[in-house]
Parts: structure tokens; C-alpha cells; sequence
């Protein structure tokens, strides 16, 4: 079982940037593809990005697409989001996440498809 641990979250002014990091235990970090995603009070959860197993192919919101990076380590079993130009519209708590199924392409924005959930870190954007 993996174990997945956020951080990183902050408060930001808009126009702001800020790094969120993942560090993982517990399993082989290069079984799971990994993922971002995020929730606004009161709005149900929303796929930001994915990347493969290799950290060679990623998948992004459209809300986010050139403003937001993802990235892995997987010497250091880690997993980053790089966020720049952030606005108020990005305010949420943020998690990581870590699938087994393969084809990312096909369920990279389905939280369904994602087994292992980090705790969630809040990043809020001022005006």
C-alpha cells in the first residue's frame, strides 16, 4: 500500500506561484502512474494533471494548461505540481494521487480510476 504525503500549499497572491511536492512510501513508486487533483468548497473534485509511470507523457486540465507543470522524481519517489499565474479560480485543496491502471490516457481525469489519496494540501489565491 502506498502511502502519499502533500506539501507545499500556501497562501499566494494572485498572479503568484507556488510548488506543491508529493512524497510517497510504502510501494514501488514506478507501479503508478500519478495525478493532481483538487476541490473548491462546495465543487466536487477536479482532475488537474497526470503523468506516467515514466514521467514521460502528462495530461492537464484545460483550466490549468501552460500555467500549471508536473513532474516526478522517481529516485526520490516524489511527484511535483508547479503552479504559476495562479488566481482566485485555482483557490482548493489540492491531492495527490496514485493509480495502478495502465493506458493514462483513457482515465487520467477520473478520480475513480486513482487507489491511493494523499491527506490534501490548501492552496488559496487572493485578488
Amino acid at each position: 500500500q502506498v502511502q502519499l504525503v502533500e506539501s507545499g500549499g500556501g497562501l499566494v497572491q494572485a498572479g503568484g506561484s507556488l510548488r506543491l511536492s508529493c512524497a510517497a512510501s510504502g510501494g514501488t513508486f514506478t507501479d503508478y502512474a500519478m495525478g493532481w487533483f483538487r476541490q473548491a468548497p462546495g465543487k466536487e473534485r477536479e482532475f488537474v494533471a497526470a503523468i506516467t509511470r515514466s514521467g514521460g507523457i502528462t495530461y492537464y486540465a484545460d483550466s490549468v494548461k501552460g500555467r500549471f507543470t508536473i513532474s516526478r522524481d522517481n529516485v526520490k519517489n516524489t511527484e511535483s505540481l508547479q503552479m504559476n499565474s495562479l488566481t482566485p479560480e485555482d483557490t482548493a485543496v489540492y491531492y495527490c494521487a496514485a493509480s495502478r491502471y495502465y493506458n493514462l490516457r483513457y482515465y487520467a481525469k477520473d478520480p475513480t480510476k486513482f487507489d491511493y489519496w494523499g491527506q490534501g494540501t490548501q492552496v488559496t489565491v487572493s485578488s
